[in-house]
């Protein structure tokens, strides 16, 4: 049997591998989402650092709830979705992958849960029902996988301590 050896290059490391598994799972090219945000819109970032970015988009203003509701310039979500929170209390609070974006470990919409399991394999479950994991490198973030027909059909990278959404 013949092997073959895949290179990638994710976030910013070079892995060289025989393994299929994680070439699957591995990015090769796009936008990745997290550890820490997406390009220069990172958790955490005021609304002013963040929009001074010149990457998002104002959809929605703060209301009672506290939390202004973004697109990214790259990825408009449509008419009544957001794709960025950002929450007064703590900024840039909750990022959701559009699609093409990936992890650094290759996920993205429409991944299997297997792949997920795999590439993430400390994943929980909330009481809500959607999946969950502590972003490798940012312990402060996590990564929440909503599914359906057990692909991945939501993505979201999150601040711990977000108060925008359930």
């Amino acid at each position: 049997m013949k092997k073959t050896i895949t290179a990638v290059l994710a976030g910013g490391a070079l892995l060289l591998t025989a393994s299929p598994a994680l070439a699957e799972t591995a990015q090769t090219a796009g936008p990745t989402l997290g550890p820490y945000g997406y390009g220069t819109v990172k958790l955490g970032m005021s609304a002013a650092k963040a929009r001074a970015t010149g990457k998002i988009v104002l959809k929605r203003r703060a209301g009672a709830s506290g939390c202004a509701g973004y697109d990214l310039r790259a990825f408009p979500t449509g008419r009544n979705n957001v794709g960025v929170y950002v929450s007064r209390r703590v900024g840039v609070a909750v990022i959701l992958a559009g699609k093409g974006m990936r992890t650094p470990r290759g996920i993205g919409l429409g991944s299997t849960m297997r792949q997920v399991n795999r590439a993430y394999p400390g994943l929980r479950t909330a009481p809500s029902g959607f999946r969950f994991v502590t972003v490798p490198g940012n312990p402060r973030a996590y990564y929440a996988f909503l599914e359906s027909k057990g692909k991945v059909r939501q993505l979201v990278l999150a601040l711990d301590r977000q108060d925008c959404v359930n």
